[in-house]
């Protein structure tokens, strides 16, 4: 059976979509599947051991994207399963060209016109694994209704000592992101028990700078600064390896609950409802209630960012010792 699979773009929803492909993998074990994505979660999830082609999307940088649909769709060719994770138009329009029969996506007015199954699935208090399970599972007779946990299948590394992971960064904006002195508090606090990994993307290079030189300051020495210098598959091994790590509401907190390592995850703007660490047995998030959040935006509308502002280096040590870190 060939399933093809529209990924979301981002890191931390493609690894949120995980459950829902292992529901797929699980009730359609000879399934082959073909992934289609941005690089980063083509390059998470190609080494899912039933993906046969992972396919890195690129049409949003062809002068016609309507055309380049059409041509990717007919270079995939036809699947007996096909579904989007993306609630968008051209999504949409990819299934329908490839001619699969049974083409999957969010309820919309393009899905509803273009393809076979388009189910409603509230949003509301309903974290987004779980969306995607249902999504997935549209067309399954049986489920048990039940999401499991995230999965990535990249090996861990191993680390010789215990070792604390930072990511000071947030791919979706500034909103989402607490400020490098107060990770270099924390980490000051536990620099006697870990060992200091500094993660982040290409462009998250300036945040996790500014730590190190925060964590120059206070003087703590025991860090590696590897921002901007890993590939996805390596930024998941090392995330699977540490004893803790320290995040804002990011791809790389939801990595860390595919591998259930230990995690303080710092939320300001988000619909955490939506986006906590799904599963992670081992997670904790810090936030506060505030009365212009979630506005999920990013940056902050109103110029204040309180909602990350006025979460303290000391509450976050506080919840590190409450997670027995």
């Amino acid at each position: 059976m060939k399933i093809l699979i529209i990924l979301p773009n981002w890191l931390g929803d493609a690894v949120m979509a995980t459950p829902a492909i292992e529901l797929l993998s699980k009730y359609y074990p000879d399934a082959k599947f073909t992934f289609l994505g941005s690089y980063v979660s083509a390059e998470a999830l190609k080494y899912h051991p039933q993906c046969e082609k992972a396919v890195v999307d690129e049409t949003k940088k062809a002068s016609s994207r309507l055309l380049a649909t059409y041509k990717l769709a007919r270079e995939l060719g036809k699947f007996d399963l096909a579904i989007t994770f993306r609630n968008q138009i051209h999504s949409t329009l990819l299934l329908r060209f490839t001619g699969s029969v049974i083409c999957i996506a969010r309820s919309s007015w393009h899905s509803m016109l273009l393809l076979s199954h388009t189910p409603k699935i509230p949003k509301t208090g309903q974290h987004l694994a779980r969306q995607y399970a249902q999504l997935a599972m549209t067309n399954v007779d049986g489920w048990d209704k039940q999401t499991p946990p995230q999965k990535l299948h990249i090996e861990a590394k191993k680390f010789d000592k215990p070792t604390l992971g930072i990511n000071g960064g947030a791919a979706y904006g500034s909103a989402k992101q607490w400020y490098p002195e107060r990770f270099a508090q924390v980490v000051k606090e536990y620099s006697n028990k870990f060992d200091i990994l500094i993660l982040g993307a290409p462009n998250e290079i300036d945040i996790a700078n500014e730590i190190e030189e925060n964590l120059k300051s206070s003087g703590v020495k025991n860090y590696v600064n590897l921002a901007g210098k890993t590939n996805i598959k390596e930024l998941c091994a090392y995330i699977g390896a540490c004893s803790l790590m320290l995040t804002n509401d990011s791809g790389p907190m939801h990595i860390a609950a595919a591998y259930q390592t230990p995690t303080i995850a710092i939320i300001g703007p988000t619909e955490y409802k939506q986006t906590y660490p799904w599963m992670n047995e081992k997670g904790k998030i810090v936030r506060h209630e505030m009365e212009c959040s979630p506005c999920a935006k990013r940056e902050c509308p109103l110029g204040h960012h309180e909602c990350m502002k006025s979460i303290t280096a000391s509450e976050v040590i506080e919840a590190v010792k409450e997670l027995g870190a």
